[in-house]
């Protein structure tokens, strides 16, 4: 490198390194027009030094640039030396309490989540490490670069904002003095003389669009050299640039991918240097070639002086950041520089043109110039101030550019708005005085044009310009989120004004929303074309937070949470307007009450689930009520001008579209319908969509007749006819009905009545019910551990988090549950505390149906655990807030009487009617709910108040005449004996008791008692005789329980007693349950997989955890438990055969080490994938045995299966086996050392094993004993024979193994089973490779990827066929396995010992892979000199693919036939001639001639690629990589992606040309075969 260096200086200029950086400075300040002498030196000077041929050379740049241009302005600065002067201003300079370390991307960045303002606010690890905050919660995260460390920020910080690094001294004044007073006037004067004449030089040349003239920087004389510039856009891919570039500029695919590299980097890079004309015409190639489907690459052809200058304009950005670096008071001046305004007026000052010129410039630029903005003038107060108002005025702009931009955020200036609107007195002003949230909400609705008739969004047919577009605008709702972050303690009237005005713009946004996306049920066919519905959601997503944190400021501030609610209520009222226009009205009449509506059927007309003005409005309504305002003044409300019918009638809608959907009436709609209601309902969006449709119904039925609301309820729900007439219940059900009707309706009824449980029981949030925040989440952790034990990030991802992205969890979990430490699995838990449960609600609001189902089991099943009875009533509820006290009446209307009754009579009558015990359950919570909340009314109850809540007393009332039903309370003690309700008979009890609680509560209070009548002390006469009865029969059931749990107690302890380490297993991993079968994919980054070689991809696995599917026990796979087994069936096969006239050997004398390619006949292995312990298998098949020979021989009858044969039937999916596969961790893991530091090259490596071969043979050479010294001393370096390994295997699963390999030897070649015999591990070998091969064969005929369409049963079988085949030799003869690796490597590199071997043509090189691969580790395990197992795979794996090269193109059709072909000439096509013509000097000119090369690659290619594909099922199975994205789906270069995943060059014969030392030997040894020369003679045939 230095000598380059040295090279490139005696070649530059002489005149560059004659100039004084000293005597220019002194010319420069005795100069009257500074300006003109600095243009006139860099007009000059920077064409001779940058940009002066193709290629960059940045370190001659840097140096002569410093020497020649910078070195002259550091010594104006200073006066002096800058190496002296520099210092000084250092030393001089008061050191900041800010930190500005800007990150890079990837570097880890902290928050404080106790003392962070919000979670933007972050320190670098210096800062953190000497803060307070490692002391508290925090979290920790990596940057995306760009951000920069907050420390000594006081506004980012609730406490500790300095690090011991940035503290500030105590005794430094308060005031923030002016930096300027540090330096010397005359330097001031200077600083601000060149700052200004370079800052202006750099931004004029950066925005200057000019290609052939420069900015006041005439040249004396232009030369004609040009650059052809290729720019950066995110719509073209790699492989677009790098085939478009080796076309235009005629280069190597290297080259275009350094360039590709350096354009996505950079920005930019020029890829051709000439003359205009000679760049031109790339420019013109590469536009043509790239604009068929998309927009075309841009291209510049630039000037070569323009590039130069513009290249020392970046370099002058970055020392300007530099040189303020050294003193607070130049960055004040830079400052200054950078924000005064030009003669242009507004908008003309150099950071205005640079930030509006933004979207103009390449990556690389815009990054210099950020980071100077960065270091500048965020970092001071003063101007950050004047910055951020600079930028809030082109607010509108700068969003406008970056829509129409096509490079992502983080490359536009519109993302430095994090760094501004996240300070809190900043965004204060910013709203105050630049009215900034109306500026940002109205430029989001300006990007968002696309509206229907009615003014709302529509999303429907987006194209995908306005799909872009709409990606990126939401960006500026993050810019709001930034905004709002931060609330405000006090309130100005100026900021009052801003704020509301803000509101009005965000209300008038959530108009466009309100009834967007309407959709009508599909009848009579499916819709034929889903529609758009995930943009309408990503907005409500985005949305949610801002939406929330509107409401939190308008909690504030009373005056405006009053403003905010008359002006939400206002624009509701605007979307309502004539909302019953063209609709019918109608009115409902039901037990003696009667209601207007209107006629509207949800399942017949538009309903959309977008409603956020009546959500905004339910919210803001619930703060009235928390803020007790609605209290205080009520006359400054518009409450006696509500409508309830119109708040509710929308949310209502929306919810009765759910139940509908529930019900399966809108099945034709499709699954948009159904995700949508999905994210209704989800953590990230209920907040403010169904919670509030929920508030809202609530506030509702809170200012208005329970029975009216009712009646509409039951109208919207479509369910008036069925509970307004006599009798319609009966009728309906009867056989003519339609049973899928019926159905509707009950679901619909289940539904209706859960609806009423949410309205009266969710009373958690503040403001509605008498409670506070950690209620509420408390509230949540109790359901979601009613479910199951969980884990910390399982409860997270369950709970709704606020704009801080915290969920709040922290605070009350100790509370409410208790952590139980990990165990095996590595999960802690947490467990609800056993008196939490009584919180529980089973129709708890949050809750999905799954959940709910789940929730109800658990709960049940730990009662029965406590010896308590089944019943789960409703919990004990908060009182509501005064706002919402009325609610409580609708469980004692007139109509929700009449509509429990009914359902009671139903299942009174269960035989006439249709009901569901659903509906029952409803009711019966129902009635829970209201005897509790009439016990709390009594307990509570003061002298003065009279209870008003008589719930008791209504449902002991039979019914009135002509019906004269009986009372509910009847009813229930008529179905408390009913047979068929079994199940609810405790939840009846229940409520008999407490009605009774209530009873004798009212009694013994003053107020209205109960009358009894005479039937009700019958009853309760009768209900004492039951008491008694059940109580008898309690006993004796109790005494039988006893006697049974004895018993029960005495096996287990027998059992414990004879199977003591299978207890001792349990008894550990009690303390962890695990979750069925764990996930077993590895641990992987995104970089390029490998499968094996020196870059092989590190993969970590995970615990494999499996159960048995005969004993359900669950068991994790390791080298030393017990041995789980796959089920599997052995067969030999003929259907990959090429010569089925082929006649098998004699079995016993027949050598299987070499496949012939015919594969006339293999062993292939299946497996259904179900999963056994060993033992367990063992057990069942003795039974299945054992029950065949029981069986009289004439009673058998034929089966399917020969049980003689060792055949049986999978015990679950009855698939045919005849042996098991033993299922194994990773066996390479065991054995494999990835360390390919300092390993061998193939040469090496070659003679390294055969002089480790060599020595195996003497040493078994009985006849050279008596030479054994001479053998140690000949014995390679590190190799030692004499050891043997230790197999890591448990006795079980060698058990296994061996099982396994004898099957195999035994149906493979028809013998009896002999395990001791050597061919059993080459039968093992040849399995595993024939069965890839057939894998391979039927995804290529099928013509599906080699990856990702396997079953799940197939890819269970490959893998542990795989890990099976490379174990095997644990348990093998070693002699035997090396003897077998010994032969293999002969038949590719001959040895003196092993003659007689098949010739390449003779040879599957696939099984001889396998074969040589797993083989392989016998030899290796004995070898001590450091080499790795995979060096000798990857050596083995290329030697192979080698000689099948040979092999094909000896046996290759190579006629040069009439098809097209392209002459390349390419560097493949050149090379593999090169090879075939030495393989004809070879084989003496027996090959025919063949001069194209076209011809020769294209047949390399084709026959090369099923061995390709089969060696990466293998190696993905054997290493467990797991395999690219481009090998899983159909595509083009597959060839290269399998190249690249098998540690292979794209141009196969770079292989021999690397290892051309040993390989032109052995291409020689294996064309000087016999069996060669016969075939190249034509007197025998080979496989082709």
């Amino acid at each position: 490198m230095a000598a380059d260096l040295e090279a490139e200086v005696q070649a530059i200029d002489k005149s560059l390194l004659e100039c004084s950086a000293e005597e220019i400075a002194v010319q420069w300040l005795q100069a009257n027009d500074l300006q003109k002498e600095v243009y006139q030196h860099l007009a000059y000077y920077v064409p001779k030094i940058y940009c002066r041929g193709p290629n960059p050379a940045p370190q001659r740049e840097d140096m002569l640039a410093q020497h020649v241009l910078l070195g002259p302005m550091e010594w104006y600065l200073c006066g002096e030396d800058p190496a002296f002067g520099f210092p000084k201003l250092e030393q001089a300079n008061k050191p900041s309490h800010l930190c500005g370390r800007v990150f890079k991307v990837g570097e880890p960045t902290y928050s404080c989540r106790d003392c962070a303002v919000d979670p933007t606010c972050v320190l670098c690890m210096e800062c953190f490490l000497g803060s307070i905050h490692r002391e508290h919660r925090y979290r920790m995260t990596t940057s995306g670069g760009g951000g920069f460390c907050d420390c000594g920020d006081t506004e980012a910080w609730k406490e500790g904002p300095y690090c011991q690094k940035h503290e500030i001294n105590t005794s430094e004044t308060a005031e923030e003095e002016d930096p300027l007073v540090h330096l010397p006037e005359d330097m001031v004067a200077r600083a601000y003389n060149i700052f200004a004449i370079t800052f202006k030089y750099a931004v004029d040349i950066l925005t200057w669009e000019k290609e052939n003239e420069l900015p006041g920087l005439e040249m004396i004389e232009k030369s004609d050299t040009y650059y052809c510039m290729l720019f950066n856009d995110e719509v073209h891919t790699y492989e677009q640039v790098i085939y478009t570039l080796q076309k235009a500029v005629n280069c190597t695919q290297k080259e275009a991918i350094g360039f590709a590299t350096t354009v996505d980097r950079d920005g930019r890079r020029s890829v051709r240097y000439g003359d205009f004309q000679y760049c031109d015409q790339a420019k013109s190639v590469i536009v043509r070639n790239t604009s068929r489907q998309t927009k075309p690459l841009k291209v510049q052809v630039m000037h070569s002086s323009i590039v130069a200058h513009q290249s020392f304009g970046l370099k002058l950005l970055t020392w300007l950041g530099s040189v303020i670096g050294y003193s607070d008071g130049l960055r004040r001046i830079l400052c200054q520089v950078g924000l005064q305004e030009g003669p242009d007026g507004e908008n003309s000052s150099l950071v205005d043109k640079l930030m509006l010129y933004d979207s103009k410039l390449w990556k690389g630029a815009r990054n210099v110039y950020h980071q100077l903005f960065m270091s500048s003038l965020l970092m001071d107060l003063k101007y950050k101030k004047l910055f951020a108002i600079r930028f809030a005025r082109n607010y509108e702009r700068l969003q406008s550019d970056f829509m129409k931009d096509d490079h992502d955020r983080e490359f536009s200036i519109a993302d430095l708005s994090i760094q501004i609107f996240t300070v809190p007195s900043l965004a204060r002003m910013l709203i105050t005085e630049e009215n900034l949230m109306t500026t940002i909400i109205k430029t989001f609705m300006d990007h968002l044009r696309h509206r229907d008739i009615q003014g709302r969004f529509q999303f429907e047919r987006y194209t995908a310009l306005q799909a872009f577009k709409f990606r990126r605008v939401q960006s500026l709702i993050l810019d709001l989120k930034y905004v709002l972050i931060s609330k405000p303690t006090e309130w100005s009237d100026d900021l009052r004004q801003k704020f509301l005005e803000g509101f009005d713009a965000f209300l008038e946004l959530l108009k466009c929303m309100q009834g967007m996306d309407p959709i009508t049920r599909q009848v009579g066919q499916h819709i034929e074309m889903e529609p758009e519905w995930e943009a309408a959601f990503t907005l409500q997503m985005k949305l949610t937070l801002v939406i929330s944190m509107m409401q939190d400021w308008c909690a504030l501030d009373e005056k405006v949470l009053i403003e905010a609610y008359k002006k939400c209520l206002n624009v509701l009222m605007q979307c309502h307007s004539g909302f019953t226009d063209g609709e019918q009205p109608i009115v409902l009449s039901m037990c003696g009450h009667s209601v207007e509506t209107i006629r509207y059927c949800v399942s017949q007309e538009k309903v959309s689930i977008h409603l956020p003005v009546s959500r905004l409005l339910a919210g803001l309504h619930v703060l009235l009520s928390k803020t007790e305002v609605a209290y205080k003044f009520p006359e400054l409300l518009p409450l006696s001008e509500l409508s309830p019918p119109m708040l509710i009638e929308h949310p209502l809608r929306c919810l009765v579209l759910c139940a509908q959907v529930h019900a399966g009436m809108w099945r034709r709609n499709g699954f948009s319908l159904v995700n949508q209601i999905y994210y209704y309902h989800n953590v990230k969006c209920r907040r403010e969509m169904f919670d509030k449709d929920i508030v809202m119904l609530q506030t509702g039925v809170s200012m208005m007749d329970p029975n009216h609301f009712l009646m509409i309820m039951l109208s919207r729900f479509e369910l008036y006819q069925i509970f307004s007439t006599p009798d319609y219940g009966k009728r309906f059900s009867t056989e003519n009905t339609n049973k899928d009707v019926v159905q509707q309706n009950n679901t619909l009824i289940e539904e209706m009545l859960y609806l009423i449980i949410m309205i009266v029981g969710e009373r958690f949030s503040p403001g509605i019910g008498q409670v506070n925040a950690t209620d509420e989440i408390k509230r949540e952790i109790i359901h979601q551990l009613s479910i199951r034990p969980m884990a910390h990030s399982e409860l997270v991802k369950a709970l709704p988090e606020d704009e801080n992205r915290e969920t709040g969890m922290e605070n009350v979990i100790e509370e409410v549950a208790c952590f139980k430490k990990p165990g095996l699995t590595g999960r802690g838990l947490y467990e609800l505390k056993p008196e939490c449960a009584r919180n529980f609600n089973l129709y708890f609001y949050h809750f999905s149906r799954a959940e709910q189902s789940k929730a109800e089991e658990a709960q049940r099943k730990l009662r029965r655990q406590n010896r308590e009875d089944t019943a789960l009533p409703p919990p004990a509820l908060p009182p509501f807030c005064p706002l919402f006290a009325s609610l409580v009446n609708i469980l004692q209307s007139d109509v929700m009487l009449c509509i429990m009754g009914t359902i009671l009579q139903w299942a009174v009558e269960h035989n006439g009617y249709a009901w569901s015990e659903s509906m029952l359950q409803r009711v019966l919570h129902l009635l829970g709910m209201a005897l509790q909340e009439e016990k709390q009314h009594l307990e509570n109850l003061s002298e003065e108040n009279v209870v008003t809540f008589t719930f008791t007393q209504k449902i002991s009332r039979p019914g009135e005449a002509p019906n004269n039903s009986p009372s509910i309370l009847a009813m229930l003690e008529t179905l408390q004996n009913a047979p068929h309700l079994e199940v609810h008979k405790d939840m009846i009890r229940w409520i008999l008791k407490t009605f009774n609680t209530i009873k004798k509560l009212r009694e013994s209070s003053s107020t209205s008692p109960v009358a009894e009548t005479e039937g009700n002390i019958m009853e309760e006469s009768s209900r004492d005789k039951d008491k008694a009865e059940r109580k008898r029969k309690a006993e004796i059931a109790r005494l039988r329980r006893e006697k049974i749990m004895a018993q029960m107690s005495e096996m287990q302890r027998h059992f414990i007693n004879e199977n003591k380490e299978l207890f001792q297993q349990t008894l550990e991993e009690l303390d962890t349950p695990t979750s069925g079968v764990h996930e077993n994919s590895p641990v992987i980054s995104d970089a390029k997989l490998t499968a094996l070689g020196p870059e092989q991809t590190r993969v970590t696995e995970h615990r494999q955890v499996v159960m048995c599917i005969l004993c359900q026990e669950e068991q994790e796979v390791k080298v030393d438990s017990r041995a789980m087994v796959l089920a599997a069936f052995i067969q030999r096969s003929t259907v990959l055969s090429k010569n089925r006239s082929k006649i098998t050997p004699d079995p016993e004398k027949y050598d299987p080490l070499f496949m012939h390619p015919d594969l006339s006949c293999g062993t292939h292995t299946g497996s259904c994938g179900h999963i056994m312990h060993a033992h367990c298998w063992q057990r069942y098949f003795d039974a299945v045995q054992a029950k065949e020979q029981r069986r009289q021989q004439r009673l058998r009858v034929h089966t399917s299966y020969d049980v003689e044969n060792g055949e049986f039937l999978c015990p679950l999916c009855e698939c045919l086996s005849n042996t098991v596969i033993p299922l194994l961790p990773p066996p390479r893991v065991l054995f494999n050392r990835l360390n390919f530091s300092g390993q061998p090259n193939l040469t090496q490596w070659i003679k390294t094993i055969s002089q480790q071969i060599k020595a195996l043979h003497l040493l078994r050479d009985e006849d050279c004993a008596s030479k054994s010294e001479e053998i140690c001393i000949s014995l390679p370096e590190g190799f030692r024979p004499d050891f043997k390994p230790k197999n890591p295997y448990s006795e079980s699963i060698k058990e296994m193994l061996t099982t396994f390999g004898t099957a195999t030897y035994k149906v493979g070649l028809k013998v009896h089973p002999n395990e001791e015999d050597p061919r059993v591990p080459i039968m093992c070998w040849g399995s595993c490779a024939y069965t890839i091969q057939t894998i391979e064969r039927i995804l290529a005929d099928e013509d599906k990827p080699l990856f990702g369409h396997l079953p799940c049963r197939q890819d269970d079988c490959l893998k542990s066929l795989t890990r099976f085949a490379a174990a095997h030799w644990t348990v093998s003869s070693l002699s035997a396995v090396q003897g077998h690796f010994c032969t293999l490597l002969a038949s590719l590199v001959p040895n003196e010992k092993n003659g007689g071997l098949p010739c390449i043509l003779d040879i599957d090189m696939f099984h001889l892979l396998v074969s040589l691969v797993l083989s392989f580790p016998a030899i290796h395990c004995q070898e001590f000199s450091g080499v790795s197992l995979g060096t000798g795979d990857l050596h083995l794996f290329h030697l192979v693919t080698m000689a099948h090269i040979i092999q094909i193109l000896l046996t290759s059709s190579t006629e040069e036939n009439g098809m097209d072909q392209e002459n390349t000439n390419s560097e493949e096509e050149v090379a593999v001639l090169t090879l075939y013509k030495f393989l004809c000097q070879c084989t003496g000119s027996a090959l025919k001639e063949i001069s194209s090369g076209w011809h020769l690659w294209r047949n390399l290619k084709a026959g090369i690629m099923p061995f390709l594909r089969c060696s990466a099922l293998f190696f993905h199975y054997l290493n467990g990589v797991p395999a690219p994205s481009e090998i899983q789906v159909n595509g083009t270069n597959q060839f290269e992606h399998l190249c690249s995943y098998l540690s292979l060059p794209n141009n196969l014969t770079c292989l021999f040309q690397e290892n051309s030392e040993i390989l032109n030997t052995l291409i020689e040894s294996w064309c000087s075969n016999n069996e060669v020369k016969r075939y190249l003679e034509g007197k025998r045939q080979a496989i082709r």
